[in-house]
């Protein structure tokens, strides 16, 4: 039977990539190595400076993929059509594999958090007539490379942690004491009407041109705003992420 391995590899350092990790790419056929096209040609970049560090032996076939149409839908429907899209790619490339063949897919940080990959493999399985299995290895998340490079821990003593979005955050706002904001497209964090409320910020983590702020929100949003338009203009890309606190440890 096909084999896919659903790969988790970090956020950019090579040397997120677990030996699990390592040995899972090493067991493939071929890896499978998604191209976003202008302006996204770094990421690509990273991945393929992974492989030639970890690989042996094994076949690199890059594909390109497809841009999300947002026009006349919503986000979901946008989503999901897209999805269908790579779901048609992927199955393609699996196909493409021998009968008892294997190929990996390597996912940006962990294969689990705001990552789609699962769903589409299992998109394909569920309409699709090819027959294969799947696995995955975990990677290390943005959460914890933020958390890494601002050397704090993500909850307060006895507090919850909530992960949302940016697109959720600026629609209903802080509810939590320690919110991580990942897809923030919108910058919603300037939107916060909680100006002693404390912001973790960081981009490009884990590679070259990591970049971290931290600080009061009421006195480092507007910096962080200008940061961020300068670095997306000098990349062509962003992928940031941030934590946004209030209060302290042991406050009841």
């Amino acid at each position: 039977m096909k084999h896919i391995h659903i790969i988790g590899i970090g956020t950019g350092n090579p040397e997120h990539v677990t030996i699990q990790a390592i040995n899972a790419m090493n067991a493939a056929d071929v890896v499978f190595l998604p191209v976003k096209g202008t302006g996204k040609e770094e990421l690509a970049e990273i991945r393929r400076d992974i492989c030639e560090r970890y690989l042996t032996g094994v076949r690199i076939l890059e594909f390109a993929v497809p841009q999300r149409q947002t026009a006349e839908r919503t986000y979901p429907q946008s989503v999901d059509a897209w999805h269908g899209e790579i779901a048609r790619i992927y199955e393609e490339l699996i196909a493409g594999l021998p009968d008892d063949g294997s190929g990996a897919f390597l996912v940006w940080g962990d294969p689990s958090l705001y990552d789609s990959t699962i769903r589409i493999i299992e998109r394909v399985r569920q309409e699709a007539t090819l027959d294969f299995d799947y696995s995955v290895v975990p990677g290390i998340t943005s959460i914890q490379a933020l958390a890494a490079s601002h050397k704090i821990p993500v909850n307060l003593v006895g507090k919850p942690v909530e992960i949302t979005t940016g697109r959720r955050l600026a629609r209903e706002g802080l509810t939590t004491v320690s919110t991580i904001v990942m897809l923030d497209g919108e910058q919603a964090f300037a939107k916060i009407d909680d100006p002693d409320a404390e912001i973790f910020w960081g981009a490009y983590l884990g590679t070259k041109d990591e970049i971290v702020r931290s600080g009061r929100l009421g006195d480092i949003a507007a910096d962080i705003l200008a940061l961020r338009a300068e670095a997306r203009q000098r990349h062509g890309w962003i992928m940031d992420i941030y934590l946004l606190r209030k209060g302290r440890d042991f406050e009841e």
